[in-house]
């Protein structure tokens, strides 16, 4: 009777389970029907969207501290590295921006020798310092052109500036010249403003001329530029020399205590230009 009564529930059972899905599956469809045409479920999936967000930010929050932690937690090595290259790649910028700024120079040191060019009238030829004389008392340099070009002992040497020397030995590729600076150089010059004529002489330091051969009562004042005065037939006349900065007169002395500034930046030129504004005067026996 038992028995009977167990088999008996299983059929009765099943039908129960199969109405209540069939009853769920015509509400879905009921509710999917009015939410497709008149929009009645969305409140609805609203709120549900809004209850759920909470559940969803607790369930990602693992996840999301695992990446965290991850970029956190970088190897020292790592970054030690990467600082290493950081730091190289900031010194060749810094190289190259400093090669750049030197070339930069090297331009600006070439266009005012091309406008020098163009104020002058004489034949010039642009030459490279190759070499400077480390003797203190010696103001001499070598120059990358020589008597395969033309070079003579005695021409004249200018910058963008001023005058800057003579050529005083010539080779055949090179040649050395001295500075106006050189203690045994001595310069024709004429004062611009009055015509003054004197002679400019180096004093063994860079940045002074003395001028040693002017009476008290000369007209001459700081400020005044010196020019060559083309005596002497080394140095071109007009081309600027110095520009004196100090005058001073002693009664008891016959000649005025006067010096001047070098036009021309001796200690910084890099390039300088020879003059031809003649050629060069050889000496020849006299016929018998």
């Amino acid at each position: 009777m038992v028995a009977s009564r167990g088999n008996n529930s299983n059929p009765a059972r099943i039908p129960g389970l199969g109405l209540r899905v069939l009853v769920l599956i015509l509400i879905s469809i009921v509710l999917m029907y009015f939410d497709q045409r008149e929009n009645h479920l969305d409140g609805i999936r609203r709120a549900v969207g809004a209850a759920v967000y909470p559940v969803r930010i607790v369930v990602d929050a693992p996840v999301r501290f695992w990446g965290w932690l991850a970029r956190s937690t970088t190897s020292r090595k790592e970054l030690e590295l990467e600082l290493g290259r950081l730091q190289a790649e900031r010194l060749l910028t810094n190289a190259r921006l400093q090669r750049l700024t030197a070339l930069e120079a090297e331009n600006a040191r070439f266009r005012a020798l091309l406008d020098a060019r163009t104020r002058v009238r004489d034949e010039v030829r642009v030459a490279e310092i190759m070499a400077v004389d480390a003797n203190p008392y010696e103001h001499n340099l070598v120059i990358d052109i020589g008597r395969r070009d033309g070079v003579y002992d005695g021409q004249a040497i200018v910058d963008a500036d001023g005058v800057v020397g003579q050529v005083i030995k010539t080779g055949v590729m090179t040649a050395q010249a001295v500075l106006i600076s050189d203690a045994d150089h001595a310069l024709p010059v004429e004062v611009n403003r009055n015509g003054l004529r004197t002679i400019a002489v180096g004093t063994g330091e860079i940045d002074r001329l003395d001028l040693p051969f002017l009476p008290n009562n000369a007209d001459i004042r700081v400020g005044d530029v010196l020019v060559t005065s083309g005596l002497g037939g080394a140095f071109p006349a007009g081309y600027p020399v110095a520009v004196v900065n100090l005058v001073t007169r002693i009664p008891q002395e016959p000649f005025a205590d006067v010096s001047a500034t070098p036009a021309a930046a001796l200690d910084q030129v890099r390039e300088v230009m020879l003059i031809w504004s003649a050629p060069p005067v050889t000496e020849e026996a006299p016929d018998e």
